[in-house]
């Protein structure tokens, strides 16, 4: 692979990234409501969800997933009724909620799940890695050393583009210390969270 094939995806990959979709509303939506910590642990669930594709479209497994299309439609709609369930949690912990502290149960494993299997049910996702990046690469002329560059380089890019999302969403979560404040950010965060839940669902490419 040449260095202007790297850079090509690098750049689209960035724009891909950056552009908001279910997974960066999601991520937002994570931090907002509990934190950094957890945010940036919904946000690696994202980057293995992508590395997944990524070793999909380079060890030629696209046609299978194109295979198990009815798969990826159940999965698409376990991500929504996952996302509609946390939804649900937050609106009711915004009741009981005085300060602005995370949920408990709010732990690192269950985030980084959300953020994988987000990541899984995501189109836009398969669309980048199945059909959009074959245009990019030559994927036939991948050596195994190419291919750790790429997960290098996806890792990071992604790391780049969500820390700044889950930072100021966090930062954002303690502007206010009161509880009228945190109540109205968990029910704003359960509304995003649920909005992802739907287009997850009614998204299609």
């Amino acid at each position: 692979m040449t260095a202007s094939g790297f850079l090509a995806y690098v750049l689209a990959l960035s724009i891909v990234a950056a552009i908001p979709g279910p997974g960066v509303v999601a991520l937002v939506a994570r931090a907002l409501a509990s934190g950094f910590r957890a945010g940036m642990a919904f946000a690696a669930g994202l980057i293995l969800g992508d590395l997944t594709y990524l070793a999909a479209a380079v060890f030629g497994l696209s046609r299978m997933a194109e295979a198990l299309g009815d798969v990826f439609v159940v999965v698409r709609i376990g991500a929504a009724l996952y996302l509609g369930y946390l939804a649900v949690q937050l609106w009711r912990s915004a009741a009981r909620t005085q300060t602005v502290t995370g949920r408990r149960g709010d732990r690192p494993c269950a985030s980084f799940l959300a953020g994988l299997t987000v990541t899984l049910a995501n189109p836009k996702t398969i669309v980048f890695y199945l059909a959009v990046l074959p245009t990019l690469l030559d994927l036939r002329a991948v050596t195994g050393r190419d291919f750790a560059t790429l997960v290098a380089v996806t890792a990071l890019v992604l790391i780049v583009v969500m820390t700044p999302y889950a930072a100021l969403a966090s930062r954002a979560r303690h502007t206010l210390q009161n509880s009228a404040f945190h109540r109205r950010l968990s029910r704003s965060a359960a509304a995003i969270m649920a909005g992802a839940a739907i287009w997850t669902v009614a998204r299609r490419t």
